[in-house]
């Protein structure tokens, strides 16, 4: 009798777990079905250069579609016009300019294909709009100020062209500051004069600038310029991986009284230190050998490129967790709170974890902070909420500017 009664406790034990993850996957399905879900980056239109890449299919390969977006339960992306650093003089500038045009042009291009599934969102209102229209909203940011050069109403150009961020800087140095990652360390020691005029045409216009990328001296630079706040559009934090990318919490905290917010990446070597992978570095190495500078390349040498690398990255990497992701994020609530943090994958240009490599994972992220006791509260604010509000405020800064002139 005594045997019957312990197997009977631990075959409830046992349903009583299963039925409690099948819960959490139900509440899941309805927090994403009520909220609006956003994602303020992805790398996705550097597929386009293949004009028969159509965002309305769903893909084997790379991370975002609209069909998978249906799937993983994400209402809104912003979808990245992003131009690598070159050489900077007004000849490369030119071209690069024309090549950022080009991008969004075909951005425009495979929303109108898919205007049944999807549509172009300029504001925080019509993100919420669109979602209640059982559509995809398409947002547009611009990663690095790079196509700028040194002409100041290619901003408006773009903004007028659905652009709502700009991210100031890449992996390199540019003309408007500092980036945290150029390997001949600081050339402005911060923000630029072009880069103060910078800050302050994309506040007039009603654009986010977005601190991704560029040094720290560039951020505290930023700040002590722009009148609105400001966003990560994807980092992490430095307190759990030291990359130079990531965000220390004094930088949090200036964040956060700015009014801004950090979006947390989900690039594994973001999210925590890499451990020593020879075998993956020396793969890279082939690959950078064999192919030489990719900002260089012609456009369907740079998707072969891509294409061996995710293979490198498949094979080699020991990819960071959903579990890390949440680390930031509980991070980021202990050290500055709830109101200013989000999430920014960086899919196509190297973001996904295990549990969560394409769009259509999202929801695990969700059931993560379930598990963690985030509340439905909580998870709206994350998933959208607290950057919606960052864009309504810039939106409203830049109406208060131009009434006022």
């Amino acid at each position: 009798m005594k045997i019957f009664i312990n197997i009977a406790l631990v075959f409830l034990l046992l349903t009583g777990c299963g039925n409690s993850e099948e819960q959490l996957i139900k509440q899941a399905d309805k927090i994403h079905a009520a909220i609006l879900t956003v994602d303020t980056h992805c790398d996705t239109p550097m597929e386009f250069s293949d004009t028969t890449f159509d965002l309305g299919v769903m893909h084997d390969d790379g991370c975002v579609d609209f069909p998978r977006m249906v799937e993983g339960g994400l209402h809104a992306e912003f979808f990245a016009v992003f131009t690598g650093q070159g050489p900077r003089n007004d000849s490369t500038f030119n071209k690069v300019h024309q090549k950022t045009l080009a991008i969004f042009e075909a951005i425009h291009k495979n929303v109108e294909k898919n205007f049944a599934m999807a549509v172009i969102a300029l504001t925080a209102d019509d993100a919420y709009r669109i979602k209640k229209e059982d559509k995809i909203a398409v947002f547009i940011g611009v990663e690095n100020g790079y196509p700028i050069g040194r002409d100041i109403s290619r901003i408006k150009q773009y903004y007028d062209l659905g652009a709502r961020y700009l991210t100031l800087a890449h992996t390199k140095n540019n003309d408007i500051c500092d980036s945290s990652t150029d390997p001949g360390g600081p050339e402005t020691n911060g923000l630029s004069p072009l880069g103060t005029q910078v800050v302050k045409e994309m506040n007039r216009l009603g654009m986010m600038v977005d601190i991704s990328h560029i040094s720290d001296k560039s951020f505290y630079d930023v700040l002590k310029v722009t009148n609105a706040p400001v966003i990560a559009s994807h980092s992490s934090c430095r307190a759990l991986c030291g990359s130079p990318r990531n965000l220390t919490d004094d930088m949090l905290l200036a964040l956060k009284k700015n009014g801004g917010v950090i979006q947390i990446c989900i690039l594994s070597n973001y999210l925590r230190t890499p451990e020593t992978n020879p075998e993956m570095g020396s793969k890279l190495k082939e690959l950078r050998d064999k192919y030489g500078d990719y900002n260089a390349l012609k456009d369907e040498t740079k998707k072969l490129m891509r294409t061996e690398y995710r293979a490198i990255q498949k094979r080699y990497e020991k990819p960071a967790t959903v579990k890390d992701i949440i680390d930031h994020i509980d991070h980021v609530v202990q050290v500055i709170g709830i109101d200013y943090v989000g999430i920014g994958t960086d899919f196509d240009g190297g973001g996904g974890v295990e549990g969560c490599k394409t769009v259509a994972e999202m929801k695990n992220i969700t059931l993560e902070l379930l598990r963690r006791g985030y509340s439905k509260k909580d998870i709206t604010k994350i998933w959208g909420g607290n950057v919606m509000r960052v864009m309504r405020k810039v939106e409203e800064i830049a109406k208060t500017q131009i009434a006022s002139t």
